[in-house]
C-alpha cells in the first residue's frame, strides 16, 4: 500500500486504521476466523449481538440462501454480556482492530443493565441494536418509531457515559430518517444502517414456512442498492438538520466497488457481513481494493472519496 494514502477514519473519537468493519452476527467474537484472514488488518469488529442474560437463539432452520442473498433467523444466540466480558473480550481485544459491542435486549431495563456492564469494560464503542427482526421481544420493536428509538437511546446513553454510542437502524421502519434524527437528538454519536430486511421463505415440499419464527432477516447483495439509497438520503437529512454524525453503511457489500459506493454516498465507514460466510478474506480484499482505487485516482485521504 502506498504510504501516502491514508485509509484511517475516526468515528466518534475512535480511530480505525481503515473503514472496513466486520458486521455483527457474521464474525462471531473475532477469534473464530483465525487462520482464514489477517484479522489485525481490519478497521474494527462488531461483536455478535449481546444481551444481558444468555440466549439460546431460535429453533429450527436458521439460515436459508436466496438468489443474491441470505436469510437468517439466528435469534441473538449469545452467552450473555458478563460471560462475553470475562471469556471472549480479552482475546478479541488482542486481535488489534477496534472492538464494537453490539448491544440488544428484550426490554428497556435489559438494555440499560447491559450498557452499564459494557461501559465498565475495555470495548471501544457500543452499537445499540434496535433493529434485529429475528426476535419476538425487543429488537426491531424499539427501532420502528422515532419516540421509542429516542427513549432507549437516552437510557443507554445515560447508562454508558464513557463509551461512544452508535445506533443500528432498521430499514423496516416506516420513516428511517425520522428514527435516525431522534436517535441523534437523544445522544447517538454515530449511526449504522441498514440491518436486515424482514422477509420470509416457504418450504413448498412440506407446505410450511422455512423458519419456525416465520419471518427472517434478508441480507446480501440483493439489498445493496436499497441500503445505498438509504445512506445517501440520510446524509442529506443529517446535513439539513445540522447533525452531521458519522454514518456507517451496511448492506450487501461484497467487493471494494460496493464499499466505495457507500463511502462516496456519505458513509464514513462500512460494515461487511454476509459475504464473509462464503469468502472469509473478502474484507481484506475490500481494504486493499479501496487503497488501489485511491492510488489510481490520486486520492490521499479517505474523506476525499465522498462526492456529497
Amino acid at each position: 500500500m502506498n504510504k501516502n494514502i491514508d485509509l484511517s477514519v475516526t468515528i466518534a473519537g475512535v480511530k480505525l486504521q481503515n473503514p472496513v468493519i466486520a458486521a455483527s452476527g457474521t464474525f462471531g467474537y473475532g477469534t473464530e476466523y483465525k487462520g482464514f484472514l489477517d484479522i489485525s488488518a481490519l478497521g474494527g469488529i462488531c461483536t455478535k449481538g449481546l444481551t444481558l442474560q444468555p440466549r439460546p437463539g431460535n429453533t429450527g432452520f436458521r439460515i436459508h440462501e436466496t438468489p443474491s442473498g441470505l436469510m437468517n433467523s439466528i435469534g441473538l444466540e449469545n452467552p450473555g454480556i458478563r460471560s462475553f466480558i470475562e471469556n471472549e473480550l480479552p482475546a478479541l481485544r488482542n486481535l488489534g482492530p477496534a472492538v464494537i459491542a453490539n448491544l440488544s435486549g428484550s426490554d428497556l431495563e435489559q438494555y440499560v443493565q447491559g450498557a452499564v456492564l459494557l461501559d465498565g469494560s475495555s470495548i471501544d464503542m457500543i452499537e445499540l441494536n434496535i433493529s434485529c427482526p429475528n426476535v419476538k421481544k425487543g429488537g426491531m420493536a424499539f427501532g420502528m418509531e422515532a419516540e421509542t428509538a429516542a427513549h432507549v437511546t437516552v437510557a443507554v446513553r445515560k447508562a454508558a457515559p464513557n463509551k461512544p454510542l452508535m445506533v443500528k437502524l432498521s430499514p423496516n421502519a416506516p420513516d428511517i430518517n425520522a428514527v435516525a434524527l431522534a436517535c441523534v437528538n437523544a445522544g447517538a454519536d454515530a449511526l449504522s444502517l441498514v440491518n436486515t430486511f424482514k422477509a420470509m421463505a416457504i418450504d413448498i415440499q412440506n407446505h410450511k414456512p422455512v423458519f419456525d419464527n416465520i419471518s427472517a432477516g434478508l441480507s446480501g447483495p440483493a439489498i445493496k442498492p436499497i441500503a445505498l439509497r438509504m445512506v445517501w438520503e440520510l446524509w442529506e437529512v443529517l446535513q439539513k438538520a445540522k447533525q452531521p454524525v458519522p454514518i456507517i453503511g451496511i448492506g450487501g457489500i461484497a467487493a471494494a466497488e460496493n464499499a466505495l459506493e457507500f463511502l462516496m454516498a456519505g458513509a464514513a465507514a462500512v460494515q461487511v457481513g454476509s459475504i464473509t460466510f462464503a469468502h472469509p478474506s473478502a474484507m481484506i480484499e475490500i481494504i486493499n481494493g479501496i487503497g488501489i482505487f485511491m492510488k489510481e485516482k490520486k486520492i490521499s485521504k479517505l474523506s476525499e472519496l465522498c462526492i456529497r
